[in-house]
């Protein structure tokens, strides 16, 4: 028995379900794009014109009526797309990719199913999602009935187009044979049509024949819309705020309340209390002191001995700082998971106990920032060292959720969903970023001790005309050094440096007419647009 595909749950050894028509069409043509768009083609305006095409097939297979279009997550997710597909398009960066790739399998969870809260349910869903799309898909390509009939009406028609199909051609050799113009042109036609399916026929291949499939998986798994149930079944009974739970036993159906138990819980709840209040109020003068060190020695003067090891300082420190806020993190939703949060007595001095903790860590996680802020100081900006900065927010963050929490009786869920929506939207503030010129153009200064060219020279395109314009500083740098395969830093001589910038600069001059459109970057773009301006001038 098959029903339609938007009001049935897909079993584990169902038949087929089919599709509307509508829906086929759209995901066949979703595929062919993709193909279009991505076969041997590099991220660029092809993710930008994909998300418009994803966005938009969306919103038209979409009932008018839809729940979906009335949830603020769809919109979200769907401005998300746009927007990392444009971040993509003008940088072609590795965080613009991951976030256009997060954000359409964020839309595609929630379209097929918009009660979901959290946004790695719905990331979940959408990849989970793929295989039943597919099988879908394939459901619905059925063989044709009364396929004998169909068969001999074709062989009909056939005969009767065979006729002038014949007049056709002999007419035009006998007008080619009449007219030399004519026979010239039609030579140059035929010699079109000949490379045209020459063409075609080095395009088909087992590779391209794959990722042709692959892409129909993708668009079967963004528009067949097959809910994943148990997803949603786990969020159903997860709620923001935590509930109360009384003691009882059970009595011919009915809860009655046991003054034994109860008391006996309540003297289990005074001992947990105690042991939060003594845990929150030895770690907070733990955590006074740390702080107090670091005010005395990181934020009031800081001035590393000349033999002091900088990288250890704020490597193996952050790290561990940052496990210490993350452990302190879990301390607090262990004490205010259940009853603590009820418990009248010290609830107040328990609460300020732990506002003034959560306080604490967030001045740590400033300090983590201060020691991230001298290392890029002394050696400049990296990734990861952007990266530092982009976690640190989302702790500090989350740290705010926590007195959310304390105070509003939030419970994890909750928490969860706040931080997963704020990771989000710090990656699509990373995809938006120029990161690689703002990382040339500072780590491009003389004050510098040692500069890792290998890293600038191994930096997209883009980052070229600044790289060129700045050439002089590498003979003004005291040490240039480039990372070698065995992930130790070797000494690069400038002349050496010289002739790999211009190496990168021939190879981009050179390739980059050459690239499809699909491939192209507006950052790219404009940086040839530069070089080739200054060729000009300089010659």
């Amino acid at each position: 028995m098959q029903s339609s595909l938007e009001s049935s749950c897909w079993p584990a050894a169902a038949p087929a379900y089919t599709l509307p028509a509508t829906r086929v069409s759209a995901i066949i043509s979703l595929a062919v794009a993709g193909d279009y768009l991505f076969w041997q083609e590099d991220a660029g305006l092809n993710w930008l014109v994909y998300m418009g095409l994803l966005v938009a097939a969306q919103l038209l297979l979409l009932p008018r009526h839809a729940p979906v279009r009335r949830t603020a997550g769809f919109w979200v997710a769907a401005l998300g797309c746009l927007a990392s597909g444009a971040a993509v398009a003008w940088y072609g960066s590795g965080a613009a990719v991951l976030a256009a790739l997060g954000s359409g399998l964020l839309l595609v969870g929630l379209v097929n199913q918009p009660q979901l809260r959290l946004v790695g349910s719905a990331v979940l869903t959408a990849v989970l999602g793929a295989w039943p799309g597919l099988r879908a898909l394939l459901g619905s390509v059925r063989a044709p009935r009364q396929l004998g009939a169909r068969l001999q009406r074709g062989w009909f028609y056939g005969r009767l187009l065979g006729v002038p199909l014949l007049a056709l051609g002999v007419f035009q050799l006998l007008f080619a044979l009449a007219n030399p113009r004519y026979a010239a042109l039609s030579e140059r036609a035929w010699q079109w049509l000949d490379e045209g399916l020459a063409r075609l026929l080095a395009a088909v291949s087992v590779p391209h024949l794959l990722f042709l499939a692959a892409c129909a998986v993708v668009a079967a798994g963004a528009l067949a819309a097959v809910p994943v149930y148990w997803l949603t079944d786990r969020e159903a009974g997860r709620g923001e705020r935590v509930q109360r739970r009384r003691d009882g036993v059970a009595s011919l159906g009915v809860r009655r309340p046991d003054f034994r138990l109860s008391t006996r819980r309540t003297l289990d709840l005074r001992k947990e209390w105690l042991a939060a209040v003594a845990c929150f109020g030895l770690l907070n003068a733990l955590l006074a002191a740390v702080n107090a060190v670091d005010v005395s020695w990181i934020w009031l003067g800081f001035r590393p001995a000349p033999d002091f090891d900088l990288t250890q300082f704020v490597h193996e420190g952050t790290y561990v700082l940052i496990f210490s806020i993350l452990l302190a993190a879990g301390i607090m939703l262990w004490f205010f998971r259940r009853n603590l949060n009820f418990y009248q007595p010290g609830l107040k001095w328990l609460r300020a106990g732990a506002t003034l903790w959560v306080l604490q860590n967030a001045f740590l996680a400033a300090s983590v920032g201060l020691r991230n802020y001298y290392y890029i100081t002394a050696t400049g900006l990296a990734y990861k060292r952007i990266g530092v900065y982009a976690f640190l927010a989302l702790t500090v963050f989350g740290l705010a959720t926590l007195l959310l929490k304390i105070w509003q009786r939030r419970t994890l869920f909750s928490l969860l969903r706040l931080n997963s929506w704020a990771a989000y939207a710090v990656l699509l503030l990373l995809a938006g970023g120029n990161w690689e010129i703002w990382i040339a153009r500072y780590n491009l200064q003389a004050r510098f001790a040692r500069l890792d060219a290998g890293f600038l020279l191994n930096m997209p395109p883009r980052v070229l005309p600044v790289l060129q314009a700045r050439e002089r500083l590498l003979d003004q740098v005291p040490a240039l050094v480039e990372e070698g395969d065995d992930g130790y830093y070797h000494a690069l001589a400038p002349a050496r440096a010289h002739e790999l910038l211009r190496q990168r600069l021939a190879d981009f001059r050179r390739e980059y007419p050459a690239r499809d459109w699909q491939s192209r970057t507006g950052a790219a773009e404009q940086a040839f647009q530069a070089l080739t301006t200054t060729s000009k001038l300089l010659n």
